[in-house]
């Protein structure tokens, strides 16, 4: 039986790389494509380049306007992120705490609120804030992602606050503490990894959005990474090596994000598994 497992285990481990191959590959062609000219792209684009040049990338840097679009989605996605994380968990802890029957009304509420897809909204939304004049604003997009991301904060931020023993809050407000304080002080530092997975998810979900900022932001000036590479895209048509290009500059913010944050949300996720 051990040889035998072994071959299996090798079998597994050999699909596994497979896939990973194939899953990168549309990366990988990306990547090498961005360093070489429209000729080699159509002549070879499976090959590597003869020469590694960076020019691709310095004339897409320069032409796409990658300073103001990287601050618009950075500040965007900061904000975004910062008051999803802050009111969802006090909602919860709200909905947790207090046994009102509206708030259990609410929380019921949110929760179907997730299975509503946002292309059944998207036509009313705008309608209705172009009615008002409030789009082409980065604040009024930071707005709707809080409406929009505050449903599934607020669901899993709900479970884990469950788990918070009652007496720690209680003994912080015999010591004197205020409702605030035993939130901001005893029971938020208790959701950091909560609160670590929600980051990375919306920063990865607001940073990559390209829906919601097409229909608000409408000045070149406010448009965000993905748009802006979007109307790159249909300026520089045929040159494929600057389209790669800045399609590598728009994604290597989100990928290095990515990585160092990668042990946060799979700790996360573990602690979600195990407390369920």
């Amino acid at each position: 039986m051990k040889p035998l497992q072994r071959i299996l285990r090798a079998g597994r481990h050999l699909l596994l790389y497979a896939l990973l191959a194939l899953y990168l590959s549309p990366f990988f062609f990306v990547l090498i494509n961005s360093f070489k000219s429209r000729r080699d792209i159509v002549s070879n684009p499976f090959a590597f380049p003869e020469v590694w040049s960076l020019q691709n990338f310095i004339h897409a840097f320069q032409r796409m306007g990658f300073i103001p679009a990287f601050v618009n989605s950075l500040v965007i996605t900061v904000f975004s992120v910062l008051v999803i994380a802050v009111f969802s968990a006090m909602t919860a802890y709200l909905f947790v705490r207090t046994d009102w029957r509206f708030n259990k009304f609410m929380f019921f509420a949110m929760v179907a609120a997730m299975l509503i897809p946002f292309q059944a909204v998207m036509i009313p939304l705008v309608q209705i804030y172009g009615g008002l004049n409030l789009l082409n604003s980065l604040w009024i997009l930071i707005y709707m992602y809080l409406g929009f991301g505050t449903s599934f904060a607020v669901f899993l931020y709900h479970g884990f606050i469950k788990g918070i023993p009652l007496e720690l809050e209680e003994a912080a407000m015999i010591d004197g503490c205020s409702r605030f304080q035993v939130f901001f002080k005893i029971v938020f530092p208790l959701l950091k990894s909560t609160t670590l997975t929600l980051i990375i998810l919306n920063v990865l979900w607001i940073w990559n959005d390209f829906l919601l900022p097409s229909l608000v932001l409408i000045s070149p000036a406010n448009r965000t990474l993905p748009l802006t590479t979007f109307y790159f895209h249909g300026t520089y048509t045929s040159d494929y090596g600057l389209l790669m290009a800045a399609l590598m500059l728009t994604i290597l913010p989100v990928i290095i994000f990515y990585a160092l944050m990668q042990k946060h949300i799979l700790k996360g996720v573990m602690e979600g598994a195990i407390k369920a």
